[in-house]
């Protein structure tokens, strides 16, 4: 009960709703006065082209000067997601301008010019915060002078020559609301950064070129570079609870509108479908059998009636389908809290980390529910180890994530990269896993076990049926393929800003649209779920528990192939040990969309086999 009470209270702790003068640690407003200190941390280094993260001093960049170098405690999120909040020797004085501050000047080796052309050449862009607020580059779109945010600033540049740039001087820009006199927030981080070799005076200071200036080319030897900065701060009218709008603020409103349109255009083409083929059908069937009945027993049967004795017959392999749909209710119930919590605004991106740390915690305590489910599945299907039924549950899921996250996090280690998650944290997700997650699928096995099973409307025969030679669109993979295309095409849009925030380092908060996107996904994947189940029925084929559930996460084939299709056009993923990582993560994702999917499809034919046979007269 005590791990109960601990991880209750650590994710009311992370999805506690964001309020102005609520606290929240990182979160809730800071109040300077003129002439505070700020200070300055960075986070990590990450690329779209590379998408291993890097500590931020992986680079010979200036250190503090006192050498003192101090890591922030960070929560589960925030490691798993590689970032690394260290201090900085940037320092901020509230409302005082500075036009150049020198650095540090660094006599870099060859070793450490040629560390810096590598990771200009891939894109990284280093990440830094200002009371917990992200710097930006603004960018300009060219002639409709839209400006947009780029979440950090590149480390350099190449010009058409091929010759590697450094950006060794930032402008800053930090903004500041006035909320009350003599009280300042923090309201806007922006930098600017430049290449330029800059003049060191005798002081701290330094002095701009007025020309512009040479900028600071990377060779092939050891040199040195200046370090400098500049920082101009300006009044704002942003109040601070509004500060994040500007990152969170999307173009692409209109498209996730025309998403969702698409996406109700093709569930209300497939329930129309479903109403006017299927139902209709159905209800032919069910009084054309029930008259068949009462005027003459000696008929032969007919259709999916003829398969009632062997209808709910227990498949072969039924433990690993139970293993298989309680994980997918685990992964239902903890995507469904997250997804909804998120929408009403608990789980802010200002608070870093919270939405990882919730999924993980919220997965380990919805094993109660999918132990209740599986154990009661389980006695449906007179299956009689439920122990060990019970452990491959427990087990499934967390050790195929675990597994290979352990291999994956070895690729990251030989590259020294911030993603790699620490022997402690591993720890600690194993102490979860079997202190919380395990000990919650037991208990709720126990009870769904002892539950009466789900009751079936039909008696089965002893003797199995033999199964007819099946048309080639009825057997399973060309089932699959066909109905996962519906499914998939509700939502692929949606995905690919779920993409974009994760490979690409952009924030995702359009959880409005994604609840919608996911009630549609739900419906359509439970609608061809049944329409598949009764075309196999209605060809004397009764198998159709491990049918229902392959069928139904045949989306997820279309979800590896869309990441294999963006992998080709969006991104620039160079080398062996990102591209590994590129398709081992996208292979989870694929795997777990699998699982949710045809847990949906299960459940909905279940639920339609149980409604038409309790609806026909059988002897």
């Amino acid at each position: 009960m005590t791990l109960l009470r601990v991880g209750t209270i650590l994710v009311l702790a992370a999805v506690l709703p964001l309020e102005e003068g609520f606290y929240v640690p990182g979160v809730a407003p800071f109040d300077f006065r003129a002439g505070d200190f700020i200070d300055v941390k960075a986070i990590k280094l990450t690329s779209s082209s590379n998408i291993m993260p890097f500590e931020y001093y992986s680079v010979p960049f200036c250190k503090p000067k006192d050498g003192d170098i101090q890591y922030k405690s960070e929560n589960l999120g925030e490691v798993m997601r590689g970032d690394r909040i260290v201090n900085t020797p940037y320092k901020f004085t509230m409302k005082k301008n500075e036009q150049c501050t020198s650095l540090c000047s660094n006599k870099l080796s060859k070793e450490d010019v040629e560390l810096f052309r590598e990771r200009i050449r891939q894109e990284y862009s280093a990440h830094m915060i200002v009371d917990n607020l992200p710097v930006a580059t603004v960018i300009s779109s060219g002639k409709s002078g839209d400006v947009y945010y780029d979440l950090g600033y590149r480390l350099g540049w190449i010009d058409e020559n091929s010759k590697v740039y450094l950006n060794n001087h930032l402008q800053f820009v930090v903004k500041y609301h006035q909320h009350t006199p003599g009280l300042y927030r923090v309201v806007g981080f922006e930098v600017r950064p430049k290449s330029i070799a800059v003049t060191k005076n005798s002081d701290s200071t330094c002095s701009l070129p007025e020309d512009g200036g040479k900028h600071v080319e990377l060779g092939n030897s050891e040199q040195t570079v200046d370090f400098s900065y500049s920082v101009t701060f300006e009044e704002s009218d942003i109040p601070w609870a509004s500060r994040w709008d500007v990152y969170l603020t999307t173009k692409a409103v209109d498209i996730h509108w025309f998403s969702i349109l698409n996406s109700i255009v093709v569930v209300l083409s497939l329930s129309g479908f479903l109403s006017v083929t299927i139902v209709r059908t159905v209800r032919r069937d069910i009084a054309q059998y029930n008259r068949d009945d009462e005027e003459d027993d000696t008929l032969e049967e007919t259709g999916w009636k003829l398969v009632h004795g062997d209808v709910f017959r227990p498949p072969p392999h039924q433990m690993i389908l139970v293993n298989m749909v309680g994980t997918g209710i685990q992964l239902l119930g903890m995507s469904a809290i997250v997804v909804v919590c998120a929408m009403l605004g608990m789980l802010s991106p200002a608070s870093r980390g919270s939405l990882m740390s919730a999924a993980v915690f919220l997965f380990c305590f919805m094993g109660l529910i999918s132990g209740y489910h599986a154990g009661r599945l389980y006695k449906t299907m007179k299956g009689r180890n439920p122990i060990r039924c019970a452990v491959q549950t427990a087990t499934l899921f967390p050790s195929l994530i675990l597994g290979a996250g352990f291999l994956l996090n070895f690729f990251l280690i030989g590259k020294h990269s911030s993603g790699a998650v620490p022997f402690g944290t591993m720890i600690a997700l194993l102490i979860m896993w079997f202190c919380i997650d395990m000990p919650l699928i037991f208990l709720g096995f126990y009870f769904g076990y002892r539950k009466q099973p789900y009751t079936h409307p039909v008696r089965t025969n002893q003797i199995p049926r033999q199964v007819p030679e099946q048309p080639w669109y009825l057997r399973l993979i060309p089932s699959s393929l066909i109905a996962g295309v519906l499914p998939f095409g509700a939502m692929f849009i949606e995905l690919f800003f779920i993409f974009n925030a994760i490979w690409e380092n952009q924030f995702y908060y359009l959880f409005g649209f994604l609840f919608i996107v996911s009630i549609i996904l739900a419906i359509s994947t439970a609608q061809i779920s049944v329409v598949a189940t009764y075309f196999s029925l209605c060809a004397e084929n009764y198998r159709w528990w491990w049918r229902s559930f392959v069928i139904s996460g045949g989306s997820s084939f279309y979800v590896m192939a869309y990441a294999v299709f963006y992998y080709n056009t969006k991104l620039t993923i160079e080398g062996f040990v990102p591209t590994v990582l590129y398709f081992g993560y996208s292979s989870l994702i694929a795997l777990t969309f699998f699982f949710m999917t045809g847990t949906i499809g299960f459940y909905a034919s279940h639920f339609f086999l149980t409604k038409i046979y309790a609806a026909v007269k059988i002897d």
